[in-house]
């Protein structure tokens, strides 16, 4: 057992601001070493037994102590014959240290006085502590916590470390005491809060270093249970049952037993847990995202009296504006907006919205929206989880107990629609929809139609102007009537003539009246929504409708001012210009500062214009190959700055337009994950356009969005889509590119079996046509599968075959990867010295390709430090690790930092430290959480029950055992055997 507790993970731990007050007064620290420093500059404090003497004065926070008092701190029962003239020199030499006056005599004795406010680190801690008790009773869980965690960080190590002397250790056991008290309101508000994932690893930790501390083992059973792991959890109860008897004879307390048997019954109760907050904000966020409510709304009074009622109410109900005749442009949005501004005092906690997209091909997707509206709530994104359904019900409980109104705008479907809807009354949904939402359950139905010709007439007149209507009043009837009564349509014809003083309303009605300026379309069924915008359309300058035509060619669900201004080969300035105009023409929408897009009806009539307008009609196809080119150039900018020295950039398509520049690798990556939906939606259409060589070569330079597992899925949809284009056009080395990264993609899922295969097609094609990239990488991939599914002689006659193809290629990182991947092939045949000789031979390829600390340097080290655990240099392989480790944090590859944790978590293990291992295990678990497969989620879960079994845990242990047999048993994995040998009476005995 491990005698020191490990400490909180660093991600866990809040930053701690100055809380001394003047930089260049006296500071002491008794939470850790004693210390005493004057700004940043320490102060010399002597001995131990000097040290012991300041320690002690501290602790009295001004209180004389005398001199038989201090002696009896110093040395107890057993002082030296000159303990009071040893006593004497001590504080004499403090006070030489120390300013004036601080360290007085008086009444025989000592004390320390004058000390600013803050000065000492444990006055800090409990003013903390206390102000954070005050927060608690006023129901502010999140800044209550985070000043805990300000409280709990002061600490350095073991309090009075080294400090010698009975009333040393007497304070030390104190202050640890304390300490856990502190730490564990810090946990319970922790899985208040909805965080007990995160808070599963931290406690396995705590309750390894103290393993009789009851309540540590019952925050650890429920955290266990809401993170949907009820096995576990009962064997947690099992194993502080027999430690507690077999140490000390007792049974657990009354609450933990309790708490056993509401698990058993799956007590309700114990899964709501609050909003999480694992970067708890000082304030509850407030989001306010309705859009504008327009100025002059006309009509719909009944509607609006029905909707406002049912709103007021906020009980749960889910109300649905929908468009019997799915005619665009009719006015739900704005009829929803104009509802929802007038209810948001019945909604004190905020609005959120967001446009579904439905009408359209690229309706957003539920995980997508679910994200941004976790995030606009104040959620961080490492505690956003991946699924659906996870996400939906984490959404669910940050809504439980607030009223906010959610504005759901132009749904697909009912399908799309209920996982964004709220979970609790309170709360209330507004949907927009095409469609009559029949099918979805408790919802408010209300059919809109197009306006009535009052009503009609009355917008007309509020945007025109009475005097001019009034004079006209015929001609505005012709006018809202050849509109088709269509809201949009009205607004638009009606802000025309606005703009124009010059015109009459018979000179609009005239306009319209003439079928080669208004289409029949505008009186019949969805082409009325056409008509409608060939109004607006009808306003623009020549480059204006340019822009407008050909930026609606992109599939992506918005557009950045750089990809448009290389859309329209225009300087980035001047695009913006012309972007900004068609905003106040509401021809397109700005989506975010320097982010544009398009109404999904607006684009489909964008297209249609530039099907209809463009001239040439080959501009059009040389408007998208410039997008894509912009992507694939920036792309290749990030993969050059995470891989550098790859030849993969020197194989790629030429492209005309140089792409984006970035100062820092930060930038970079913030760049592709920014605009992964756009890059992979692009490299999806390339294919409908002939552009297969160039789609898989995006999808090479974006494969960090596969590798990653932040977009591995959609990465996965695209990949296939352009491996079976390229096939169907005949582009072998497309498409053996775009299987090899289909490959990738598979292998870091788990997809053992659909990976290999994919490797197959991409060889079998890529060969023969010379590809460079798929014959190095294919091979490469299948020597790692192979290794995975323990095929060892197969896996090394993959790898030497993508050794000599990179050889032959002069990629030296392509080299050192297969050489990285040759290593843990005889470390898994027993050849521990070559497995290390060959990872250092492909770490040294990548310094001597000036690869410094980039992301596949990181892959060396990794296979490294596993070939050093086996051989027995467990020291060496943590260092190496742990460095590996910072780069995929810093390169957002959850993948490999979960994969690394767990390699971690088996060298803890190597080196006797179960605790550790447990801790990094369920570290690993969290962040592979929804990536990696299953393959690997059953090894972490072995290594983790080895941790737990060594730590005493062994019911717990057994329980991620069977789980992790389970897989391999299904999986066919040889595995299996291993873990039934754990899983023997013998194993744990």
């Amino acid at each position: 057992m491990e005698g020191v507790p490990p400490r909180v993970p660093a991600q866990r731990q809040p930053d701690f601001p100055d809380a001394f007050g003047d930089p260049g007064a006296l500071r002491f620290c008794v939470l850790g070493p004693v210390r005493a420093s004057r700004g940043a500059e320490p102060l010399a404090t002597g001995s131990p037994q000097q040290r012991a003497l300041l320690a002690a004065l501290l602790l009295r926070e001004g209180r004389t102590a005398t001199a038989p008092e201090l002696i009896d701190a110093l040395w107890g029962d057993e002082p030296p014959s000159q303990a009071l003239a040893a006593l004497r020199t001590y504080a004499s030499r403090l006070r030489k240290v120390l300013d004036p006056g601080v360290l007085v005599s008086e009444s025989g004795g000592y004390a320390i006085r004058s000390l600013p406010d803050g000065a000492l680190d444990l006055a800090v801690a409990r003013e903390l502590a206390a102000e954070a008790d005050r927060a608690g009773h006023t129901g502010d869980l999140c800044r209550a916590r985070d000043l805990l965690g300000r409280a709990l960080a002061l600490w350095d190590g073991e309090a009075l470390a080294g400090v010698p002397g009975p009333y040393a250790q007497a304070q030390r056991v104190r202050l640890e005491e304390w300490r856990l008290q502190l730490l564990e309101s810090r946990l319970d508000m922790d899985l208040e809060q909805g965080c007990h994932a995160e808070a599963v690893s931290e406690l396995t930790a705590l309750t390894a270093a103290h393993p009789l501390r009851e309540r540590l083992r019952e925050l650890l059973m429920l955290a266990l249970y809401r993170s949907g792991r009820q096995a576990e959890a009962l064997a947690v109860y099992a194993d502080t049952r027999r430690l507690l008897a077999d140490e000390l004879g007792v049974d657990p307390r009354r609450g933990l037993g309790e708490l056993q048997q509401r698990i058993l019954r799956a007590d309700p109760d114990l899964a709501a847990p609050a909003a999480p907050a694992a970067e708890a904000p000082t304030a509850r966020v407030r989001p306010a995202q309705l859009p504008a409510t327009v100025q002059d709304f006309t009509g719909r009074s009944s509607f609006v009296a029905e909707l406002s009622e049912v709103l007021a109410s906020a009980e749960g109900r889910v109300m649905a504006v929908s468009a019997v005749a799915g005619i665009g442009g009719v006015g739900k949005t704005t009829l929803a907006v104009h509802v929802a501004h007038q209810a948001r005092a019945a909604f004190p906690d905020g609005q959120l919205y967001v446009d579904l997209q439905g009408a359209g091909g690229r309706a957003s997707e539920p995980e997508s929206v679910l994200g941004s509206f976790l995030r606009a709530l104040g959620t961080a994104d490492s505690a956003i989880p991946d699924t659906l359904d996870e996400r939906a019900a984490l959404y669910r409980s940050v809504l439980d107990g607030r009223r906010v109104l959610v504005l759901l705008d132009n749904a697909r479907d009912a399908a799309q629609v209920r996982p964004l809807l709220p979970g609790t009354s309170g709360c209330a949904a507004l949907v927009t929809s095409r469609a009559r939402m029949v099918d979805l359950a408790g919802a408010h139905l209300v059919d809109l139609d197009v306006m009535s010709p009052d009503e009609a007439l009355s917008l007309f007149t509020k945007i025109v102007g009475a005097e001019r209507v009034t004079a006209e009043r015929k001609a505005a009837l012709d006018v809202v009537a050849a509109c088709g009564f269509l809201p949009l349509a009205i607004r638009i014809a009606a802000s025309r003539l606005a703009a124009r003083r010059t015109w009459t309303v018979s000179v609009l009605a005239a306009k319209l009246a003439d079928e080669r300026r208004r289409l029949d379309e505008l009186q019949a069924g969805d082409l009325a929504v056409k008509a409608t915008f060939e109004l607006g359309y009808g306003q623009l300058e020549p480059a204006q409708a340019r822009a407008f035509r050909l930026l609606g060619i992109a599939d992506g669900p918005d557009v950045s001012l750089p990809a448009a201004a290389a859309v329209l080969d225009l300087p980035p300035e001047d695009a913006e210009d012309l972007l900004e105009s068609l905003v106040d023409m509401s021809l397109l929408e700005s989506a975010a500062p320097g982010r544009y897009r398009y109404h999904d009806l607006v684009r489909l009539y964008a297209r249609a214009c530039a099907e209809r307008d463009e001239q040439p009609p080959s501009e059009r196809d040389a408007a998208f190959a410039r997008l894509l080119d912009f992507h694939l150039a920036t792309a290749s900018r990030v993969y050059a700055i995470e891989r550098p020295g790859e030849r993969v950039l020197e194989h790629i398509a030429k492209t005309r337009h140089p792409g984006l520049s970035f100062q820092d690798r930060d930038q970079a990556l913030e760049w592709l994950f920014g605009e992964a939906n756009c890059l992979l939606a692009c490299a999806r259409q390339a294919t409908s356009a002939g552009l297969h060589r160039k789609a898989a070569d995006l999808l090479m330079a974006a494969v960090d969005l596969g590798e990653s597992g932040a977009g591995s899925l959609q990465f996965t949809k695209v990949a296939a889509a352009v491996s079976e284009a390229a096939a169907e056009a005949g582009d072998p080395w497309a498409e053996a590119r775009a299987r090899t990264m289909l490959t990738h993609v598979h292998s870091i899922c788990g997809r053992f079996a659909e990976a290999d295969a994919e490797a197959r097609r991409a060889l079998a094609v890529g060969l023969p046509a010379g590809d460079p990239v798929s014959s190095g990488q294919a091979p490469n991939q299948r020597g790692i599968i192979a290794l995975y599914e323990a095929r060892h002689e197969d896996a090394e006659a993959h790898l030497s075959e993508a050794l000599a193809a990179f050889r032959a290629d002069g990629n030296k990182p392509g080299e050192a990867a297969a050489l990285c991947n040759l290593s843990r092939v005889h470390l898994a045949t027993g050849r521990t010295a070559t497995a290390v000789e060959l990872a250092g031979q492909g770490i040294a390829l990548y310094e001597e390709d000036r690869s410094g600390l980039a992301l596949r340097l990181a892959n060396g080290k990794y296979a490294l430090g596993l070939a050093l655990t086996g051989a027995g240099q467990t020291a060496r392989a943590r260092d190496v690790l742990t460095e590996a480790l910072e780069v995929f944090r810093d390169s957002r590859q959850r993948f490999w930092q979960g994969m690394t944790l767990y390699r971690l978590a088996e060298v803890q293990l190597a080196d006797r430290r179960p605790a550790l291992a447990a801790t990094q295990a369920e570290q690993a678990l969290s962040v592979l959480h929804g990536i990696g497969g299953e393959w690997r989620r059953g090894n972490v879960l072995t290594v983790l029950g080895r941790g737990l079994a060594a730590i005493g845990q062994t019911d717990r242990a057994r329980v991620c055992w069977s789980e992790a047999l389970a897989i391999f048993e299904e999986l066919g994995s040889p595995e299996a055997e291993s873990v039934r040998l754990l899983l023997s009476p013998s194993a744990v005995a």
